[in-house]
């Protein structure tokens, strides 16, 4: 199984908008791709900004690619990101798990 880790942050005023987003848009997308095992999203705020960690399970890095496209060490962005993510990440990192 892999891990994939990406990492965002939204201004405070935006947090509200962008959780709904998330909730709405981006975990379906992920719950109906092949291969998808499971997710954690994880939020912390300061007084600035919210932070976003997201962890998605795969079965592999062909899974992954089925999310994708061939590039999977880019980050998938949507349009309506860019109004919300501050400093958007290009890139993710990926892990293998080794033990649960």
């Amino acid at each position: 199984m892999i891990v994939r880790i990406w990492e965002g942050k939204t201004k405070i005023e935006h947090s509200d908008v962008y959780e709904k987003i998330i909730e709405e848009r981006d975990i379906p997308d992920y719950k109906k791709t092949l291969g998808f095992v499971k997710l954690t999203f994880l939020k912390r705020a300061d007084n600035e900004f919210n932070y976003f960690k997201l962890l998605t399970f795969w079965e592999g890095l062909d899974a992954i690619k089925n999310f994708t496209g061939p590039n999977f060490e880019k980050a998938v962005s949507y349009k309506e990101d860019e109004k919300y993510l501050v400093d958007f990440p290009g890139k993710v990192m990926h892990f293998e798990v080794f033990s649960e």
